[in-house]
């Protein structure tokens, strides 16, 4: 038996996801000249393909099933994210030099998408490979044994952050890998030197590319009056930043549209800052549309939704006997966790915004597809799950 409760608060999301979608974009149609379904429905097709094949992998045998696709999800998308460099601009739209889906006809691919989740299906089948057997181990044999890891992930790091100038995606990679490593049993020393370098590595992207460092300075001038103010130091008030810097008007429009919903929101379809003051809100703005709209109530019922649904994921990892399965698992609560904190910040003016999308709600078919085929890679599992006579997980 799948688990029911994940099934249903997945698809709860999805549903909201479509009424967002077509509320939130009444004003970016009439702007691109759009029918006034345009999104609503290549967003409905999106879940519904999504649903069929999240339900269809729920059906499958893991034992016979598990593997052989996330072995199609690792190397075909991670050999799609290579040969889209290669490919001609009639099928990879450079935007400002980044290659980031691919087009054939009337669907666009952004194939790391899939690769998030067939990465995390490669460290949990090699995991258990390599590790499966390993007691306590030093520091040198911990660098040994995870070298490897490391070094696909600098080549994926490569692959996306530079040529595709997404580090949001290398973030959630970077933190998901980390931490399962920790669930792998490395020590707190190796724990601290990842994190070190992986700080060291985003500072370095950041200051490599002229476009993060603009837009670190922009989110910089919209906090730097609260920061400073907790530093009375002469010396410290030489990191504030001349307002000449392009004011981050996204986030102050994010930060007014979140104040203006109130606690009950304008009503659904009666947000103003929709209409132009958030481009293309439906998509990496959707928590603050939905937040105006919704009020805090909506955006409560949506953290909660989305908290039930790691939960979920995070509690059948906890009852699978197969190291396998219990580390992807975890690997893609973590996923789901992480990208939704990534984005929830951003908005919120915490971090830099980095366009990522929020999972299961904002527009785009590949994360909506990626996202559920992940669940229902799950959903798989949870079959191996020991119940009661009501279905309970025991």
């Amino acid at each position: 038996m799948i688990d029911k409760p994940l099934l249903m608060a997945v698809m709860a999301l999805l549903t909201l996801s479509l009424v967002m979608d077509y509320s939130l974009s009444v004003y970016t149609v009439q702007h691109f000249d759009y029918g006034s379904f345009h999104f609503f429905i290549r967003q409905t097709a999106a879940v519904a393909v999504g649903l069929v094949m999240m339900v269809v992998l729920s059906r499958l045998e893991p034992e016979k099933w598990f593997v052989p696709v996330g072995v199609v999800l690792f190397v075909l998308f991670f050999l799609l994210m290579v040969v889209m460099l290669f490919l001609p601009s009639s099928m990879v739209n450079a935007v400002g030099g980044a290659k980031r889906w691919i087009h054939l006809g009337p669907v666009s691919i952004a194939p790391v998408e899939f690769f998030k989740v067939g990465f995390v299906f490669f460290l949990s089948w090699s995991f258990k490979r390599k590790l499966g057997n390993k007691s306590k181990m030093g520091f040198g044999e911990e660098l040994k044994l995870f070298a490897p890891y490391l070094l696909l992930f600098a080549v994926a790091v490569v692959l996306i952050a530079i040529f595709q100038k997404d580090l949001g995606q290398v973030v959630v990679l970077g933190a998901t890998l980390i931490t399962l490593f920790m669930f792998v049993g490395s020590s707190y020393k190796f724990f601290l030197m990842l994190v070190t370098g992986a700080f060291g590595s985003i500072v370095a992207l950041i200051f490599l590319a002229p476009h993060r460092m603009a837009r670190i300075k922009s989110w910089w001038v919209s906090v730097q009056d609260t920061v400073l103010s907790l530093f009375p130091f002469e010396s410290v008030q030489q990191l504030r930043v001349a307002a000449s810097v392009k004011e981050p008007w996204q986030i102050s429009n994010s930060l007014n549209a979140i104040h203006n919903g109130g606690f009950l929101g304008q009503g659904l379809g009666n947000g103003q800052f929709k209409l132009g003051y958030l481009s293309e809100v439906h998509t990496d703005f959707i928590l603050a549309g939905i937040t105006e709209e919704l009020g805090f109530v909506g955006l409560a019922l949506v953290v909660l939704t989305l908290l039930f649904v790691v939960f979920r994921i995070f509690k059948i990892a906890s009852k699978v006997k197969d190291p396998m399965y219990y580390l992807f698992s975890i690997g893609t609560g973590l996923l789901i966790a992480y990208t939704f904190l990534l984005n929830a910040y951003g908005i919120a003016g915490i971090t830099p915004i980095k366009g990522i999308a929020v999972p299961f709600l904002s527009y785009g078919g590949s994360h909506i597809l990626a996202s559920c085929i992940a669940i229902g890679m799950v959903l798989m599992i949870s079959k191996k799950v020991p119940r009661d006579m009501h279905g309970n997980i025991l």
